[in-house]
């Protein structure tokens, strides 16, 4: 009997300012390929029409180089998934209208995956490098530049928010953080490499007490960006011979309300299983921090290698899998929402 045809998926990432593609096939991630935004360096943050052009002039080549690296075609597609939100609208119209455009033109199966759901299931992205993957339940801190959620997954397509941010984001946190210091964006990864060899006792930040289990972070924008401003109005050269006291300050900061709310949350749902993912998720002292919590209270943590904790259409591959695998598909005129 001749051999079943294999199920390859192709996933679509254009949210915000990376745009990516993925093949699965048979649930192996086979490709995975990202094309960044530099023109927004310039303007210190994602400028949302600069970014739908630059979405627009990468998707096609980005695509082209997923199915080459994966060794086959469009026509050996099973199904196209991609990203409907949240994110920048003019951002997701990109992929949407492509993804649409290519199911159809295929005639196979469209699949509309949220972005902080894929963020969760980054944990079950199989690669050539075996790993463990958490079973449920399992707690997840969910951390980007746009959402910080707490979530309790009770299954692959059983998602609860148990908490989350009343304000910013810890990624905007940390993005805003650094554009106060004068770093270019991506701010994040470079607080968190300056603050390698900085004393976060230096400039220490009150920490917010929020009520449950939800989050603040602009008051810690609020008190970090009057520490530099008192430090400039003394000695202009004072945020730059101090740059990594500061840095590690504001990290400290964020990670320790962080940590204090996973705990907090882990306890309550008796969760011993925890996770972590999304973009801030590939801070150093984060996922140090995780890790020391781990071995205090006997979890068992699980955080996605580097690739797929920042945006990516690994994560959208295999939860289009998943979905397509329950029976659920999306018509072709689906259309993307820019809030969850």
């Amino acid at each position: 009997m001749p051999s079943a045809k294999p199920s390859v998926i192709l996933g679509i990432e254009s949210s915000c300012d990376e745009t990516a593609a993925a093949v699965l096939i048979d649930g192996v991630l086979r490709a995975n390929v990202v094309a960044g935004q530099d023109v927004h360096r310039a303007w210190g943050g994602v400028v949302p029409e600069l970014a739908s052009r630059a979405h627009q002039e990468n998707i096609v080549p980005v695509v082209a180089q997923a199915l080459a690296q994966a060794g086959i075609t469009r026509h050996d597609l099973s199904a196209v998934a991609f990203t409907q939100g949240p994110g920048l609208m003019g951002a997701l119209l990109v992929g949407t209208c492509f993804a649409r455009s290519l199911a159809q033109g295929l005639g196979i199966p469209l699949v509309a995956v949220d972005h902080l759901r894929a963020h969760v299931l980054a944990h079950f992205v199989v690669d050539d490098t075996p790993r463990p993957v958490p079973a449920f339940p399992f707690l997840n801190l969910t951390v980007s530049g746009g959402h910080t959620l707490l979530v309790m997954v009770h299954g692959p397509d059983r998602m609860e928010v148990v908490g989350t941010t009343l304000d910013d984001a810890a990624g905007e946190a940390f993005d805003k953080g650094a554009k106060m210091l004068g770093l270019p964006y991506p701010g994040g990864p470079l607080i968190d490499r300056h603050a390698r060899t900085g004393d976060a006792t230096k400039y220490p930040l009150p920490l917010p007490r929020i009520p449950g289990l939800d989050m603040s972070f602009s008051g810690t924008k609020t008190a970090f960006n009057n520490v530099v401003r008192r430090l400039r109005d003394t000695d202009p050269d004072a945020v730059q011979r101090d740059l990594s006291h500061l840095c590690a300050g504001l990290q400290h900061s964020i990670v320790e309300q962080l940590m204090r709310k996973l705990v907090e949350a882990a306890h309550q749902h008796g969760m011993v299983r925890i996770g972590i993912s999304g973009g801030v998720s590939a801070n150093r002292a984060l996922r140090q921090a995780v890790a020391k919590l781990g071995q205090e209270h006997g979890w068992e943590v699980f955080i996605p290698p580097l690739p797929y904790c920042t945006d990516n259409a690994a994560m959208i591959a295999v939860a289009g899998m998943i979905l397509l695998n329950a029976g659920v598909t999306h018509p072709l005129d689906t259309v993307p929402f820019a809030r969850g």
